[in-house]
């Protein structure tokens, strides 16, 4: 018996289909990761029958949950610490207009045809006189060992009838570094238009795991020279290509995306930071201008950028809060420490930045070190040099000031209260002063140089105690 048929659900399974003269089958994501060795827990059975009449009778058996999904005719059964998904043997066909497929019963090779790559089709066979052989009617064993994604039957067919499989061949290209089959790529060329007809949730889905895969790149390039990023984020796909006048050209803006995306993927798998990686240089289209002494410039694209965020993240379904506010703001600053870098040093644009970075400062430095992607090594090593610089002084800053997250220490209660007035746009300049003073190093962040400020300044503009 092979390894991962020693589970003890297995075995109740043969027991069922076979008292009940079916055949069943494990199939898909969980025979697959067994030969790429990668764990899995995905087990979904497929059954020559009901397969929701098999998970009903088991279910009497092992006293376990059971759970009907009548729209989609399957079983989710829990038993233990354990799921396994059932679903009857079928053929499927579409409509053009839409994903939802009409279904009848069908042979498991029907069934193993439907799926969307040969990979995902090699089944296990449950039954007692085959129990663990392999059926792979359309080579996806060999197709593990050569490392391609390839569609069961005509690729044209298969994205035409489920779009979402196209964004599914990237994604496992991505997750595994494998090749798309030649004629299953062009199938996706021809059918990309046919994305969206798929939902935004279900796209952002597959998305989400393209960024989270070890290269990300692999996905993302797949997605735009096969024509399907033009559907889903034209923004990023405007990005690509240079442009030249004269001696002026400015680099590929999406392939330099793509160079930090995968420099940031090496050191971290926080995924916000990733999708900050992606949206950093967004805002350059829009503001792509040509100077014919100094060539091509991108000004003020960090801040049109960090505006396009929310509009961004909601049209893809991302989550609205916290997320999108942090993406948002590495997005906004991320140019702050390069200029930094290029320029000297001063403990007062140090400040600033701690007190604008917070505690994402350490996330925001990550993200400008994957931003560094000169062919120049000197280049890279000067400014790799420079951010030290920049860590080094923002280390002794934040001892000595506390300025990161710091609020300033007289508080708009404080100045109406020692000058008994109402609020009015007098204390937002005083607290402004203050704050300021203290970021630009004028005086110390404590209490009594920001209360001999405060006076300053409220005599100044006429109010007395």
């Amino acid at each position: 018996m092979i390894e991962p048929l020693k589970h003890p659900i297995f075995k109740h399974i043969m027991e069922v289909v076979d008292d009940m003269g079916l055949e069943a089958y494990v199939i898909g994501g969980y025979v697959r990761d067994y030969y790429l060795r990668r764990p899995s827990t995905d087990i979904d059975v497929v059954v020559v029958g009901s397969g929701v009449a098999v998970a009903e009778e088991l279910g009497k058996r092992l006293s376990a949950k059971v759970t009907i999904f009548k729209t989609y005719g399957t079983a989710m059964l829990r038993w233990r610490d354990t799921e396994v998904e059932f679903v009857g043997a079928r053929r499927e066909s579409y409509t053009p207009e839409s994903r939802n497929p009409q279904v009848e019963p069908g042979t498991l090779e029907d069934d193993q045809r439907r799926r969307d790559f040969t990979i995902n089709a090699l089944a296990w066979s449950l039954n007692k006189p085959t129990f663990g052989e392999l059926v792979d009617p359309f080579g996806g064993l060999d197709d593990l060992d050569d490392c391609i994604i390839r569609t069961p039957c005509e690729p044209d067919t298969t994205f035409s009838d489920d779009p979402l499989r196209m964004m599914r061949a990237v994604r496992f290209a991505s997750q595994l570094g494998f090749d798309i089959d030649d004629d299953t790529f062009d199938g996706i060329c021809r059918q990309a238009e046919r994305i969206n007809i798929i939902t935004k949730e279900r796209i952002s889905v597959e998305l989400s795991k393209i960024m989270a895969s070890p290269v990300p790149s692999i996905g993302l390039t797949l997605m735009r020279t096969s024509g399907l990023l033009k559907y889903v984020l034209p923004e990023l796909d405007r990005m690509g290509g240079v442009e030249r006048r004269g001696k002026h050209a400015h680099k590929d803006n999406f392939e330099h995306t793509m160079k930090v995306l995968d420099n940031l993927a090496k050191r971290t798998d926080d995924i916000w930071l990733r999708w900050a990686a992606l949206f950093h240089d967004i805002g350059k289209p829009q503001t792509k201008a040509y100077d014919p002494h100094h060539g091509w410039t991108f000004h003020q694209h960090e801040a049109v950028g960090s505006k396009m965020i929310p509009q961004l993240f909601r049209r893809l379904k991302l989550p609205m809060n916290e997320p999108m506010r942090f993406v948002q703001k590495m997005v906004f600053l991320h140019m702050r420490p390069i200029v930094l870098s290029e320029d000297l040093v001063t403990d007062s644009a140090v400040r600033r930045l701690l007190f604008e970075a917070g505690d994402d400062i350490e996330k925001l430095m990550m993200l400008c070190e994957a931003d560094i992607t000169s062919g120049i090594d000197s280049k890279v090593q000067r400014y790799l040099r420079n951010f030290e610089l920049v860590r080094s002084k923002m280390k002794d800053l934040e001892e000595r000031d506390r300025v990161r997250n710091f609020q300033p220490p007289i508080t708009g209660e404080i100045i109406m209260k020692t000058y008994n007035i109402s609020p009015c746009a007098v204390i937002g300049e005083i607290k402004e002063v203050i704050k300021n003073a203290i970021l630009d190093g004028v005086i110390p962040n404590d209490y009594d140089a920001a209360y001999a400020l405060m006076e300053q300044e409220a005599e100044r503009r006429g109010l007395h105690k």
